[in-house]
């Protein structure tokens, strides 16, 4: 599963591979604007503050509690 953060003004960060090394990468509104090193990188083009985690649920949600008097 991918870890993303989605900011305000249309950021969103996730992690990437370039030339064998892990980055930051960071779009905006779909393009690329920069490959960051670091979160202090990432932190001159967005408050870090707020950033939220993206969080993809499993396909048919939470399993259902089956009441004990149930048949």
């Amino acid at each position: 599963m991918e870890t993303r953060w989605v900011g305000p003004d249309g950021y969103e960060i996730t992690g990437a591979v370039l030339g064998g090394r892990q980055v930051l990468r960071l779009r905006r509104h779909g393009e690329i604007v920069a490959d960051c090193r670091s979160v202090d990188e990432v932190r001159c083009f967005v408050d870090l503050a707020d950033l939220c985690e993206v969080v993809t649920l499993p396909v048919g949600g939470r399993p259902r509690l089956r009441h004990p008097m149930a048949r």
